[in-house]
């Protein structure tokens, strides 16, 4: 039987607002956030980015080490979630005011799910 390595998260209290700030000082890695923004788990390859696909693993793997999202491996699929809960509960109010800041200033938009309108 083959062995699926796991990806390893930090716990709510190993995350710290540093490294948070640091993964969002991306625009893709911010709306990849804006997507996930939803509540709702997406496979990898449902995610739409301009960037070539281990250009944004690597932008998943930045935002799941600094602990915004969680990643779950089913087979050979990856899917991903925003740990939104973990955010408000560790930085109250801190998700929504960067969510806010990208939507008004639009940061992101360029990031979607496959499927949708590309953007302008």
């Amino acid at each position: 039987m083959v062995s699926v390595k796991q990806a390893r998260h930090p716990t709510p209290d190993e995350i710290t607002l540093i490294d948070v700030m640091g993964a969002l000082n991306d625009p893709i890695r911010v709306g990849l956030i804006r997507v996930l923004a939803d509540d709702r788990e997406h496979g990898w390859g449902e995610l739409r980015a301009p960037v070539a696909k281990s250009t944004l693993s690597h932008h998943l793997r930045v935002l799941r080490d600094a602990g915004v999202t969680r990643t779950r491996q089913e087979g050979t699929r990856c899917f991903v979630t925003l740990r939104s809960d973990d955010l408000n509960a560790r930085f109250p109010g801190l998700l929504n005011a960067v969510l806010d800041a990208a939507h008004r200033d639009d940061v992101g938009s360029h990031v979607g799910l496959a499927g949708d309108p590309p953007t302008a």
